[in-house]
């Protein structure tokens, strides 16, 4: 090759003549991007604690789950330490909060009641439930709910009201129905269905309050119509979500109120979190097992023991002998309150329910077994006609 002088020089002095820039240029580009970079830190350092944790508290009420928050949190280490705000805490999101029974640790339980300790309502319902019923603590349970309830936190109120109608953690004594009555009206007050549907029996019954049928049936369709709403605005809520993603929506529907009004049945991924948790709980650790921290309630198959509440996504265990009321036909299934009778009743145990008193004492007034065979084929015939 040849320069415009006429010289001559080769491909390789060409590229040894060229080098030396390139590589000017290249610690210029850095030197540039690192100053960039620099200043773009400087900017972010210099920007006050009160905007971040605004902004990390937006993130904490807006995450849909515990790895959003985690995830804003782990961005750097300014924002680690930001995020143990009680500002941003106390604005947990529930999906936040809502914790898996196989991923519960000791972090987890810190972070609960980091949030708990400052004044997130969510959390102390959330955290009093799992110490109530799956740690042993009943005492530091029943205080964080109430601290809840006070606050006008409707699950915790109707939870409280099932331990007092129980007179779970304590004795058959302890039971103050008045009290349960009392809580069940503050939380159907503020809109719990399940609150409104239970005291509704207990006026229909006469427990806890003076009885009135007419009241009583009142509150249980009301009751009925926001299950009902809530269930019509569930499903159109799926449709619209089907009709946007192209794809059909099959939902299938049950009986679930007290009067026989067909509604769509409630998802499981719809239960509270404290509930969930529970049912998870349980069904990961072997009832009966020593590695429970809390006493794991038996099989029902098994007498003597402590049973699980028969709906299945309540999860409340027994927290003594015989707590729970049972079914007064079959003596299978056994409720912690009227309300998840009711539930349980039009969703499944309808059609299960046997008579099993019935066939006992037919086997014992009758000792032939043909006899016996004959008169429990008629029994299980009987339901079916």
């Amino acid at each position: 090759m040849k320069t415009r002088r006429g010289a001559c020089y080769s491909c390789h002095e060409s590229a040894a003549a060229e080098a030396p820039e390139m590589h000017r240029r290249k610690r210029r580009r850095t030197a540039m991007e690192a100053a960039g970079c620099a200043a773009v830190g400087d900017m972010f350092e210099d920007l006050p604690d009160d905007l971040l944790v605004s902004i990390l508290a937006d993130v904490a009420a807006s995450a849909r789950s515990p790895a959003d928050l985690a995830g804003a949190i782990m961005t750097c280490k300014r924002f680690r330490e930001l995020g143990q705000s009680k500002v941003v805490l106390a604005k947990v999101s529930p999906r936040c909060l809502a914790v898996r029974a196989k991923s519960w640790s000791d972090s987890a339980h810190r972070f609960l009641q980091g949030c708990a300790d400052a004044g997130n309502l969510d959390a102390c319902y959330l955290l009093g439930m799992i110490r109530f019923y799956c740690l042993g603590s009943r005492g530091s349970g029943a205080a964080l709910m109430a601290a809840a309830a006070v606050g006008g936190h409707r699950e915790a109120l109707y939870s409280l009201a099932v331990i007092q109608f129980n007179g779970s953690g304590g004795s058959k004594d302890d039971r103050d129905l008045r009290a349960g009555a009392a809580l069940c009206a503050r939380a159907a007050s503020l809109g719990h269905v399940d609150a409104l549907r239970e005291l509704g029996h207990c006026l229909q019954d006469g427990y806890g309050v003076r009885r009135s049928l007419l009241d009583g049936r009142r509150l249980l369709i009301q009751a009925n119509a926001r299950e009902l709403a809530a269930a019509v605005t569930t499903s159109a809520s799926l449709l619209r979500a089907a009709a946007g993603s192209g794809k059909a929506s099959r939902r299938h529907s049950c009986l679930l109120s007290d009067f026989g009004c067909r509604a769509a049945a409630a998802a499981a991924g719809e239960a509270h979190a404290a509930n969930r948790f529970l049912v998870e709980w349980f069904a990961l650790r072997p009832l009966g097992a020593e590695s429970s921290p809390a006493p794991a309630p038996a099989p029902a198959e098994e007498g003597g023991g402590l049973r699980l509440c028969s709906h299945a996504l309540c999860g409340r265990p027994e927290t003594r002998r015989h707590e729970f009321r049972r079914c007064s036909v079959c003596g299978v299934v056994n409720y912690c309150s009227r309300a998840c009778q009711a539930l349980h009743w039009k969703m499944a145990h309808k059609a299960e329910c046997t008579p099993m008193d019935r066939w006992l004492d037919g086997a014992n007034a009758n000792p032939n077994p043909n006899a016996v065979a004959g008169a429990g084929d008629a029994a299980v015939a009987a339901p079916a006609l």
